[in-house]
């Protein structure tokens, strides 16, 4: 967690643990203390937290930090009151990190509270990245491993990420003259708990490593018995206040500060489903209701933000649902930054808490219409593989994760191809083995899709002697809550039948889609103009003339089917089976004079000019 205040960020800190991890206060502070202070406090207050007006020396002499007495927090020894607003910095250009930090100043808020991705900072096992915006999917290369447990594998990955994480967060903190008031232990461990252990192995790793601040868990009701650890504050995630809720929070600790770290402002999308809306009335009731109580909150999200790259991720209940490129959340701010009536709804009430002038909220970025671009040229997937692609050659089939690829520690998004040599046609089965959508073609015809409701299909005879038979999977995102993580193996996890034989002798080509790739494409000859009519998957593109600054603006693309949308090689947005909505992209993606503009579609049929 981080303080807000002053007039520009600085870079953030990186903190994180697991797969959604840690908090922190962002940095320089405006005043929110309970109750109203006397002048002179208040200026001591103001002395003490604003960083423009504090030297080095007064940096490094903050020893106190967040800490707790009975029922409130202090903040160097005063009354502090958490207003907190979550955004990702993974999900939002660089550009505009200030912009909606001082989006939330102007909201009333003194906290923000961000996630830090395993996942995007170890993408492969030893390889940190904690540059630009910035997968744990090597870990599924075990078999065995059982994620947020004490099984070795895992502790020793997790110990080998926090000794170069905490190198970066430790002298962040706030008693070595950093933002960082506070670090979340774990994140709804309570839902997950298969390991007694595991919470007190991660909190002794953090302070092993140097962590001096507050300690926090935060779980839904009733996930907060079980995800507790001695000497963490326990706080509490939900989008209604049932009655007694935040009183349950005295029955696991008693004299404690109430918090509600996640208060939901909103919530994500499904692939397929309908925009979620959460009624701003109804929030800011509860907000206020919260807040009456005299407990401490966090907005989540403040600002959502999108997905990029194959970051959108899953959730598993009844069956798996994918979710979508954008994290707009119904959230206080739209995916763009713009501000919706939740934001001066909130605005008003926590003035009025506050009991202070509050900042004039910021200009929105600027948007433009940039008109219709012509996708004029594409190349086919199978034009594609022998010019770019060595495939993997296996017996049996191989998921996505133990693929000989990237220093052999697997391929984590993306899609796989897998293709085998077949003599006749018939009853082809899955086994329920697809991870998570296939489709299906005998040399380059279409024949069908298979995916977890669809586990069969037939294939034509046609023409004797042999065929290739393709199947073309996609990783539509891993699921990220519940206890299906340690399942989250893509591509085909199994055998796959034809007439109740087993498949063999596969050719496994990645498509991963790197920026490495997506720009060597764009130098493979076959290219050629779009016609009016074509089945099969290919990858189209277009150029986009921008004379001026560079503006925000939307990607519409009605009329298209599934598949993946690229701007400057950076995947911005991910289509969904016949949408009208349209993608956020952002001024930072698109450069001035022209812009290259690439779509992949994985659906087989389309007519161009759509």
């Amino acid at each position: 967690m981080w303080p807000c205040g002053g007039r520009r960020q600085r870079r953030l800190g990186a903190v994180a643990l697991l797969l959604v991890v840690l908090w922190l206060l962002l940095r320089r502070y405006y005043p929110c203390l309970l109750p109203v202070v006397s002048e002179p406090c208040e200026n001591a207050v103001l002395l003490r937290f604003n960083w423009s007006e504090l030297t080095p020396l007064g940096l490094w002499g903050r020893t106190l930090g967040l800490q707790t007495e009975k029922s409130q927090f202090l903040l160097e020894g005063m009354p502090f009151r958490i207003f907190g607003g979550s955004m990702h910095y993974f999900r939002v250009p660089r550009e505009y990190w200030e912009d909606r930090m001082l989006k939330m100043r102007a909201c009333g808020l003194n906290t923000l509270t961000t996630y830090v991705p395993w996942n995007l900072h170890e993408k492969e096992r030893g390889k940190f990245d904690f540059s630009k915006n910035l997968d744990l999917s090597w870990l599924l290369q075990d078999p065995e491993m059982q994620l947020r447990t004490t099984y070795k594998g895992f502790t020793e990955a997790v110990d080998a990420y926090f000794d170069r994480l905490m190198s970066i967060v430790v002298p962040l903190q706030y008693k070595k003259g950093g933002p960082i008031i506070a670090v979340q232990v774990e994140n709804e461990y309570g839902s997950y708990a298969k390991d007694p252990n595991y919470m007190a192995y991660v909190k002794m790793a953090l302070l092993n490593r140097g962590i001096v601040e507050l300690l926090m868990t935060s779980d839904n009701k009733n996930g907060l018995s079980f995800g507790l650890v001695e000497g963490a504050l326990a706080t509490v995630n939900f989008q209604k206040l049932e009655p007694g809720l935040l009183k349950y929070l005295d029955t696991v600790q008693k004299d404690q500060p109430k918090m509600v770290m996640e208060y939901w402002t909103g919530w994500f999308d499904n692939w397929g489903g309908p925009h979620y809306v959460f009624d701003a009335d109804e929030m800011v009731n509860t907000v206020a209701s919260i807040l009456k109580t005299g407990a401490s909150i966090n907005l989540y999200m403040f600002h959502g933000g999108t997905n990029f790259g194959f970051m959108n991720g899953a959730l598993e209940a009844d069956e798996y649902k994918s979710d979508v490129t954008s994290y707009d959340y119904d959230a206080v701010l739209t995916e763009a930054g713009d501000y919706t009536s939740k934001f001066f709804k909130l605005r008003q009430l926590f003035s009025m808490v506050i009991g202070q002038p509050l900042p004039l909220p910021p200009m929105i970025e600027s948007k433009a219409s940039y008109g219709a671009i012509l996708l004029h040229q594409y190349i086919s997937l199978w034009d594609v593989l022998p010019a770019l692609l060595q495939p993997i050659k296996s017996e049996l089939p191989v998921n996505m994760e133990n693929l000989q690829l990237n220093d052999s520690i697997g391929q984590p998004y993306g899609y796989v191809l897998y293709e085998t040599v077949i003599f006749g046609g018939g009853h082809l089965h899955t086994r329920d083995h697809v991870r998570d959508r296939a489709q299906v073609f005998v040399n380059t015809m279409y024949v069908g899709e298979l995916d977890y409701n669809t586990v069969e299909l037939s294939i034509p005879e046609g023409q004797q002697g042999f065929r290739q038979l393709r199947l073309l999977v996609e990783n539509r995102g891993r699921v990220n809550y519940g206890l299906a993580l340690n399942e989250q193996r893509k591509g085909l996890i199994g055998d796959v039948f034809l007439n109740k034989t087993p498949l063999r002798n596969f050719k496994i080509y990645s498509l991963e889609m790197k920026p490495a790739f997506m720009k060597s494409l764009q130098h493979v000859s076959g290219w050629s103009t779009v016609p009016d009519y074509f089945v099969g998957p290919a990858f189209f593109r277009g150029r986009l003339w921008i004379e001026q600054q560079p503006q925000d603006t939307f990607l519409k693309l009605q009329g298209w089917e599934a598949g993946k949308n690229w701007v400057e090689n950076t995947r911005a947005v991910k289509i969904p089976s016949s949408t009208v909505r349209a993608g956020h992209c952002s001024a930072p993606l698109l450069s001035d004079r022209h812009t290259e503009v690439g779509k992949d579609t994985s659906n087989p049929e389309m007519e161009s000019g759509k």
